[in-house]
């Protein structure tokens, strides 16, 4: 890698958490320049505008919280076991970039404001859903989840019920939100499973 990339994705790394804590209109190039060190020469000699670094650095902190989040997913086996896998590693890890999860943020920072960055939360929040209905869909194929269930439903209310208990654990200062979405999405997915695939239950499964 260049020297002239090396800078580039150093600059990217240290607006990601800048743009992540205070969103599109409240980070401004001065506070980029102040977290590199760089003269505003310095940033513009790699990116053409505030809005093109926003979106690199967000695509950045979105893969390295979906690498965080499905870390080792890949040698779980079993759909119900991926799902429980995912969740715990929501609730249990935190995000690698600080001020929470990117999608979030940059999904509610540009519901009104950013076209570009709210093309891009959408599109983060539907390969999620994607990545999701997959492992469920592999579940009823192979199955260990009942043939009734929809895909899409389960995705989406995995996904809802982590974002949120995230944002009101956030607000209030603790773990309990995030702790009773664990629960409730542990008690849908034993629903979901056919009563054979239950035979054997990892030790952070309730």
């Amino acid at each position: 890698m260049s020297k002239g990339e090396l800078t580039r994705q150093r600059i990217i790394a240290e607006a990601a958490p800048i743009f992540n804590r205070r969103g599109y209109e409240g980070c401004s190039m001065q506070d980029i320049l102040d977290a590199t060190g760089l003269e505003k020469g310095g940033v513009y000699r790699h990116f053409g505008s505030k809005e093109e670094l926003a979106v690199e650095a967000f695509r950045y902190a979105l893969s390295n919280s979906m690498k965080m989040r499905t870390d080792n997913l890949e040698n779980i086996h079993g759909a119900i076991e991926k799902l429980s896998h995912f969740v715990h590693r929501f609730v249990e890890v935190p995000s690698t970039v600080p001020g929470g999860c990117p999608l979030m943020n940059t999904a509610i920072d540009a519901d009104d404001g950013n076209p570009v960055l709210r093309r891009l939360a959408r599109d983060g929040i539907k390969d999620w859903k994607a990545r999701l209905c997959r492992i469920v869909m592999d579940g009823i194929e192979g199955g260990e989840i009942r043939e009734n269930v929809e895909p899409r439903r389960i995705a989406n209310t995995l996904i809802a019920t982590l974002e949120g208990a995230l944002m009101i654990s956030r607000i209030e200062g603790n773990r309990y939100a995030l702790e009773d979405a664990r629960t409730s999405l542990e008690i849908l997915l034993r629903d979901i499973e056919v009563p054979e695939a239950k035979a054997q239950t990892p030790a952070w499964r309730g």
